[in-house]
């Protein structure tokens, strides 16, 4: 292919994959590489014709791209970095390239906060789709209604998930702040990225710093569940609406039924009785998620009916709440829950939907965040919605300074010490042959990862199939 050619380093990303994606779309060569690949990024890769290569190594820079984008996991070291600066190849970030060649001429709608931001972009984006607005959209995710992850369409707008994580190495600002938004939603503001912020302060200045670049013209949807949020938004030049469950709330949830196969809610806007949605999604956290989405659209002229009809069509994202199989009378789910508070809420929408039914939750302490002792006694409290919990090892401790280290033989030995069985393996494979002769018929197993978990989403299934 004639014309000019981009190579990703770390392209298995989220927002990197999506960004390869679209610009192959644009008939630019695209190559890219990875330390490793796993579902559902590398199959969504080769699904879109962009190869990965494995590991990192200077040979997959030749022949010499024209422009190198340098994904926010990698730091000076990486081989291909290292190549990159010798050889003077011109590199950028993901957020700048994506705002120079796919953002600047559009009206941003951005999704922002510490917990359903994936979610709630998903579902705006269907929300807009339905009613013929054809946007564009970049998703943390592969979103169900779409089997993908972007969108570069011909409408007015681009609903993009704004990450409060760090850009590249080179740039250690958000990259939320490259996307100058004219409408954004808040979901939640509390610490989160241990390696990135130092404290809570810190996460709130990123989040007032998004909220400065929201001119007056725009709108701000923020959720009126919490203080941080209320700080965050108190200096918006722009109208702020919030959204909830608490009497304040312009946007408020009530009349909320969780039953076996949907959860159904009201909503009243401003008091007054404003629409009725269900959709097929368990979960509390998922209700505010979609009110948040519906109240967005409104604001775009979007007419309730298809509001309503959208929500009720919507598939949900890989990896949130993702019955991986059914073995046996036993439902194997798996969740991106990878923050205590998210753990809890997974494990809450896990019970209202299985009500009845004993809960697993099984976890992999992987985040930069979870990997530290910071949420430690948070962590205790959150597994406890659990009948049974499985800690696996901390995924590369080492990485951690060791006083800031989760410890998770005490996590276990507290949820035993307050009644909630617990054990610890070292790995995927003793926690498959741990556990499968434990469960029967009825049970529900939640397992918590924001990587790939060392294949236990295919291992545990096929030995419950074998026979524990």
């Amino acid at each position: 292919m004639n014309g000019p050619h981009i190579h990703l380093i770390g392209v298995c990303g989220t927002a990197m994959a999506s960004l390869a994606g679209m610009l192959k779309e644009r008939g630019i060569r695209v190559s890219g590489s990875d330390a490793a690949a796993y579902p559902p990024m590398s199959d969504f890769l080769a699904k879109i014709g962009v190869s990965v290569a494995q590991p990192f190594a200077e040979a997959n820079l030749d022949p010499r791209p024209d422009l190198v984008v340098v994904g926010n996991a990698i730091s000076r070291g990486n081989v291909e970095l290292e190549y990159v600066l010798d050889r003077r190849i011109p590199f950028t970030s993901m957020a700048e390239l994506l705002h120079r060649e796919f953002l600047h001429d559009r009206e941003v709608i951005a999704i922002a906060g510490t917990h359903g931001k994936t979610t709630t972009t998903s579902m705006l984006s269907w929300i807009f789709h339905h009613a013929g607005r054809n946007p564009s959209f970049l998703i943390g995710g592969i979103a169900e209604n779409f089997g993908s992850s972007f969108a570069v369409a011909d409408g007015a707008e681009f609903i993009i998930e704004g990450d409060e994580y760090d850009t590249a190495f080179f740039d250690k600002g958000p990259k939320f702040l490259h996307y100058f938004p004219k409408s954004l939603i808040l979901t939640a503001v509390e610490f989160d990225h241990a390696d990135i912020y130092k404290d809570l302060d810190e996460v709130k200045t990123a989040f007032k710093r998004l909220v400065n670049l929201v001119p007056r013209s725009g709108c701000i949807l923020a959720w009126d569940g919490h203080p941080n949020v209320d700080e965050c938004v108190t200096k918006a030049f722009c109208k702020v609406e919030r959204y909830g469950f608490t009497a304040r709330a312009d946007w408020r949830i009530v009349d909320v039924e969780h039953a076996p196969e949907k959860t159904s809610w009201r909503v009243l806007r401003n008091g007054e009785p404003w629409a009725h949605f269900e959709f097929p999604i368990a979960g509390d956290y998922n209700v505010l998620n979609a009110t948040a989405a519906a109240a967005m659209a409104a604001h775009y002229a979007i007419d309730t009916d298809a509001i309503a009809e959208a929500l009720h069509h919507f598939k949900s994202v890989k990896r949130r709440l993702e019955v991986k199989a059914e073995v046996k009378g036993i439902t194997i789910i798996d969740d991106f829950a990878h923050h205590p508070t998210a753990i809890a809420e997974t494990l809450k929408a896990l019970r209202s939907r299985y009500a009845g039914r004993r809960l697993w939750a099984v976890l992999e302490p992987r985040s930069n965040t979870l990997r530290r002792n910071v949420f430690q006694h948070e962590l205790v409290q959150s597994l406890r919605i659990a009948d049974r919990v499985v800690l696996a090892a901390t995924f590369k401790s080492e990485a951690i300074p060791e006083k800031e280290r989760l410890d998770p033989a005490n996590v276990v030995a507290e949820l035993n010490q307050l009644g909630t069985p617990a054990e610890l393996h070292a790995s995927a494979d003793k926690i498959v042959a741990a556990i499968a002769p434990q469960l029967a018929a009825g049970d529900v197993v939640g397992i918590l990862s924001n990587g790939g978990f060392g294949g236990i989403y295919e291992k545990l299934p096929a030995r419950i199939e074998a026979g524990a």
